[in-house]
């Protein structure tokens, strides 16, 4: 039943991206010296990472220059660069790539920063992204996220898969396929495991899935519902929603199944429970004032307190990484869209401009908001910064794309 993650997908994500930051960083990036000899060139790859994260403007650089090669400064500041990557591939007699990368700044003629990584053949990919992830971190202050993965069910034809691929869409693999619906993915924290909800029993039972080893166990199998798995930030337990005992309340439970604890207990329904990011307290959904709304309790247990006040049906909160900002989808106008609350200063904003929007996910470094939503009358994928500025939608050539989930930056 549960296939493991060797099994490649021919299928390849498109992205496309519309908008920028509102401020641009002008970079210039030299091809680096013998990328030809690697499987991918890495240039092509950081170049579309940070094309993708809207926070810069590529100047090509028309050139080849290895990270020892000496550079004229001014010569790039009269180019408008303001940052300049330069690096080099050598194949080593282990059939490994040495990758040598240098960012250098043109303002101030200094070298930002600089590494090398001997990486096999399969990992080229994954060493462009670190670079990218670099190049995002020294020029913007915040770490990037190209080197992290996404999860997200698709559904083509009578299967349904359960698919974890790079966060540009690339290296697509199968983690489960099934005849019967797969919602609800969550990462682990530690990027290693993902819990979700399957319906192959013919009901709701909350899963977990060693992404490694492909091992899956079933966490939650109780009478009735079982659904909505969210994980603590230590990875020790899930919350998760179930309807044992009648209505539909939020418990949580051990990552092994064990210890099961109710969280709340109220005369609504009480669903699609999230961590905040310190483990604290426990975000989750409640009709129990009259109308779907948000509400927050203390990972222990005692009194709710509600958090959305505009608009009469908020659902399915998500934290960002820094515990300061609620990601929620709306109904207003009969369209359901992505909002935005800073939970300090109780400013809302809405980030998206469709009408059919569900599943926020943050990305790890809390810059961006990846979500499902309808393109052409097929689930789609779109990712958003949390300004609002930079828009991108990921699609599939066939079959219907939704339930997208952030993984963690990878240790």
């Amino acid at each position: 039943m549960g296939s493991l993650l060797h099994t490649p997908v021919q299928a390849q994500l498109r992205v496309e991206v519309s908008g920028v930051g509102s401020s641009q960083i002008p970079v210039a990036i030299a091809a680096f010296a013998d990328e030809i000899l690697a499987p991918q060139q890495i240039t092509s790859i950081i170049k579309d990472d940070l094309n993708r994260s809207g926070y810069f403007k590529i100047i090509d650089a028309d050139a080849v220059i290895t990270e020892t090669a000496s550079v004229n400064f001014d010569e790039w500041r009269k180019r408008g660069a303001e940052a300049l990557v330069v690096g080099s591939v050598q194949r080593l007699a282990d059939g490994r790539f040495d990758v040598r990368y240098r960012l250098l700044d043109t303002v101030k003629s200094v070298s930002l920063s600089g590494f090398s990584v001997a990486t096999p053949p399969t990992n080229t990919r994954l060493t462009a992204h670190k670079i990218a992830d670099d190049i995002y971190e020294k020029l913007t202050g915040v770490p990037g996220a190209f080197a992290t993965r996404i999860a997200y069910v698709t559904k083509a034809g009578n299967e349904y898969r359960l698919e974890v691929a790079d966060a540009d869409g690339d290296g697509i693999k199968v983690a489960l396929r099934s005849n019967e619906p797969i919602i609800s993915p969550a990462w682990s924290a530690d990027g290693t495991k993902v819990a979700y909800v399957s319906f192959e029993a013919k009901k709701p039972v909350v899963w977990v899935q060693n992404l490694v080893t492909g091992e899956r166990r079933i966490v939650a199998n109780f009478k009735g519902n079982n659904s909505a798995p969210a994980w603590s930030p230590d990875g020790s337990r899930l919350a998760v929603a179930l309807s044992r005992d009648g209505l539909t309340q939020i418990y949580t439970v051990n990552a092994d199944g064990s210890g099961l604890q109710k969280l709340t207990s109220s005369s609504g329904i009480d669903t699609e429970p999230q961590f905040s990011a310190d483990g604290q307290s426990v975000y989750f959904l409640s009709d129990r004032g009259g109308s779907p709304q948000i509400y927050r309790i203390n990972a222990s247990g005692g009194e709710a307190k509600r958090v959305t006040f505009n608009g009469s049906y908020n659902i399915t909160p998500r934290i960002s990484p820094d515990g300061r900002t609620l990601a929620y989808i709306s109904r207003r106008d009969n369209k359901f869209q992505l909002y935005v609350l800073d939970l300090a200063t109780g400013q809302e904003q809405r980030l998206s401009d469709t009408t059919k929007d569900e599943s926020p996910s943050f990305s790890p470094n809390g810059r961006y908001i990846m979500y499902a939503t309808e393109s052409g009358r097929r689930g789609a994928l779109a990712v958003v910064s949390v300004d609002g500025k930079v828009k991108q939608k990921l699609t599939v050539q066939a079959g219907d794309i939704r339930e997208p989930t952030w993984g963690p930056f990878m240790k």
